[in-house]
């Protein structure tokens, strides 16, 4: 029996998701001996480590202290948070350039035009969210205030002072504005400087965080929406790779990075920043019922709009006529379907509103450059 170390911050959902689909690939191949213990990423490395003879280690390595103690095992290691202290270790982690395209994304489609960041410049992955983010929104023609936090963690070294500087950046930025912070734990801070300074989100501020950790998610005023990692899924493939590494393969100095699942729309960012009432309540349609078979007629029924009315009005603002967002939204359910569940296609089909399976595969490959087999195998490891 293979005994392995799994040194996994237990303090954050990432983490506990993580712990889960590496139970998972245990559950679902030869049983492994498994050390786990409740961590927080600032935690020191089991003092037992150095004597330590097992077979191999899952790790997300919070300082320099816990990767070299990794590193001086000389047994088969993955590192799942960050090459910056193990850059020869086999590394798996997450895909920061599409997480800043995937929020930028989020707030384009809500027709934003004013944006910033609220970045954390510590860790490499940090620095990536905010540069990604800041060149994505410029490839599109806009421009992206950026706001660091002080200090060197995660943490509020001066809360008062802190939240002073950052109540005075949001108030020099224009309204609507629409921020990504680089992590949950920024974005609660930054709602609670909105808060302070009584300003309505999402309405005047909308916000996104990084990570969805439910805790900090569900405990911001309002709810914060934040993207959401593929922890079970990168922690069944981390258990994967590892059994290679065990079995004598190696994957030393590779790296692999997993896309986000998506983003967790929460009270922060659910609305959409078009002044025309109307053209905003068409686009609010498409995107409650546009799985239940909704095309165009349907919504000018609802909405006092002439066609090329509304068909301006959606290239203006979105860069897309109605019916192809009718179509987006249709294939974003189904990303989520596939990723989430193990609803055959022509189930999916019928709750996403195309009907046949061999119609929404032509265009699921249109839009994304792949089958919904072949995504479904990308993000779900082991489905």
């Amino acid at each position: 029996m293979r005994r392995v170390a799994l040194i996994i911050e237990t303090s954050r959902t990432y983490g506990r998701d993580l712990l889960r689909g590496i139970k998972r690939f245990t559950q679902e191949h030869e049983p492994w001996s498994l050390f786990v213990e409740a961590r927080d990423l600032d935690s020191k490395p089991p003092t037992w480590l150095r004597s330590w003879h097992g077979d191999g280690i899952l790790t997300r390595s919070g300082s320099k202290a816990i990767a070299t103690a990794v590193r001086r095992t000389g047994i088969p290691s993955i590192e799942m948070r960050s090459r910056r202290w193990n850059t020869k270790m086999f590394h798996l982690g997450i895909d920061n350039g599409l997480v800043a395209s995937m929020v930028a994304e989020h707030f384009l489609e809500r027709g934003f035009q004013h944006f910033g960041v609220f970045a954390l410049d510590v860790e490499p992955f940090f620095i990536e969210r905010r540069k990604n983010f800041v060149s994505y929104l410029k490839q599109r023609g806009f421009d992206c205030s950026v706001f660091r936090q002080p200090g060197r963690f995660e943490k509020a070294e001066e809360w008062e002072s802190q939240q002073r500087q950052l109540m005075d950046w949001i108030c020099d930025l224009p309204r609507p504005t629409a921020i990504m912070a680089c992590t949950d734990q920024l974005g609660c801070w930054l709602l609670d400087a909105c808060f302070r300074l009584s300003i309505r989100v999402p309405e005047d501020v909308a916000v996104v965080g990084v990570e969805n950790d439910e805790l900090l998610a569900t405990m911001s005023t309002p709810p914060l929406s934040s993207v959401r990692f593929p922890g079970e899924q990168l922690g069944y493939e981390g258990a994967r790779m590892l059994e290679r590494m065990m079995q004598g393969e190696d994957l030393s100095n590779q790296s692999k990075l997993m896309a986000p699942l998506g983003i967790e729309t929460r009270q922060s960012s659910d609305i959409v920043a078009i002044e025309d009432p109307w053209l905003s309540r068409a686009i609010q349609i498409i995107r409650e019922r546009a799985t239940d078979g909704l095309n165009v007629s349907n919504v000018l029924s609802e909405v006092p709009l002439s066609r090329s009315s509304l068909e301006r009005g959606f290239r203006q603002y979105l860069g897309r006529s109605p019916n192809e967002e009718i179509v987006r939204v249709r294939v974003e359910h189904v990303c989520r379907l596939l990723r989430e569940t193990d609803i055959s296609l022509d189930g999916i089909a019928q709750r996403t509103g195309f009907t046949r399976a061999q119609y929404m595969l032509q265009v699921f490959r249109k839009h994304k450059g792949t089958t919904p087999g072949a995504y479904r195998r990308q993000h779900r490891p082991g489905a």
